[in-house]
């Protein structure tokens, strides 16, 4: 059922940067949900300081944008080996991550700002750095490799 929904979205949005930009914004409020939905839970439930359940949640939203983007958002990939793309994938995300916990540490301890409301605003900050730095490093130029479709295995 998903990946006919995936292919269905797929072909309603243009096959530009525009379109790309669409589609990973779309993708990245499923990730933020995800992330968000961990944090909050990690932060209140399970006693974490919410700097250590960022990073947890974070990282449960970059897997969900990564599956995201290799399968649905981005047209082309520059990268020719899987594991390659993966770590470049998350060297970016580590340093949006960074960015995120930054903002973060000045909203809460400096200016008071809820913990939730000030993750949606380091989200928001970093959502197009994350965008134009995958774009322009693993999304931008083909290299004979063409996007897994859905329901194939990636080798």
């Amino acid at each position: 059922m998903i990946p006919a929904m995936v292919q269905k979205n797929r072909s309603m949005t243009p096959l530009t940067l525009g379109g790309e930009l669409a589609r990973y914004f779309a993708a990245g409020l499923v990730a933020l949900g995800v992330d968000l939905t961990l944090y909050i839970a990690l932060t209140e439930m399970a006693g974490w300081h919410y700097l250590v359940s960022a990073t947890f949640a974070f990282c449960a939203g970059l897997a969900t944008i990564y599956l995201f983007s290799i399968f649905w958002v981005f047209r082309t990939r520059s990268a020719r080996n899987a594991t390659h793309e993966f770590a470049l994938f998350f060297a970016i995300g580590v340093v949006g991550l960074a960015l995120t916990a930054g903002v973060l540490f000045v909203l809460v301890d400096f200016l008071g700002v809820d913990y939730r409301l000030s993750k949606i605003a380091a989200a928001s900050a970093v959502f197009l750095f994350n965008f134009s730095c995958r774009k322009f490093f693993l999304f931008n130029a083909p290299c004979d490799r063409p996007r897994p479709r859905s329901g194939t295995s990636r080798k």
